[in-house]
């Protein structure tokens, strides 16, 4: 019987010490940010205000976690040049970390020797896997969560290696 899925919410209300995020794509097609991306794209504009509708709701998650106590922190794997997709990301990332997350980024050509999982990931406490499955055109697609202690392990040190090498988001700069 196929396990649900919780909300990123009930993930991060859930956590106890640590939230972890793993990015490995070079572009997304998440329908919730495809007017956003328009806009950048014709503009040079992007969503900036944490309390916007559209980041307010992961803002507010990130601080009443990371008020608990909580480590949120997201590595992102990319590719050199960076796709466009990554510009509009890293230009908006800065929501991220005023929110509390704690963000890095590790080119992709210094990650050749890091045992990856296949997919996107949250690793919530060390202990569990929510897959973040995507589609060719980067389009999200059903989770899946794994409790697998061995899944777990092989998560949390890929994360760490990619962490270890990543670059802060501050320091970052994208050509």
């Amino acid at each position: 019987m196929p396990q649900s899925v919780p909300s990123f919410a009930e993930l991060l209300d859930g956590a106890r010490e640590s939230a972890v995020h793993l990015e490995m794509r070079d572009a997304y097609g998440v329908a919730s940010e495809a007017d956003l991306l328009v806009r950048w794209k014709k503009t040079g504009e992007v969503d900036t205000d944490p309390e916007s509708p559209y980041w307010a709701p992961w803002t507010e998650l990130v601080r009443r976690t990371v008020a608990r106590g909580v480590a949120v922190r997201r590595a992102r794997i990319v590719s050199e040049p960076v796709s466009d997709y990554i510009r509009y990301e890293h230009a908006g990332t800065v929501v991220n970390v005023a929110a509390g997350e704690e963000v890095r980024w590790l080119p992709r050509r210094r990650a050749s020797d890091i045992p990856l999982p296949g997919n996107d990931f949250w690793l919530i406490d060390g202990r569990l896997v929510r897959w973040n499955h995507f589609t060719g055109e980067g389009a999200s697609a059903a989770g899946e969560i794994s409790e697998d202690p061995a899944v777990a392990r092989l998560c949390g040190r890929a994360f760490e290696a990619v962490w270890d090498r990543a670059i802060p988001h501050h320091e970052y700069k994208i050509n």
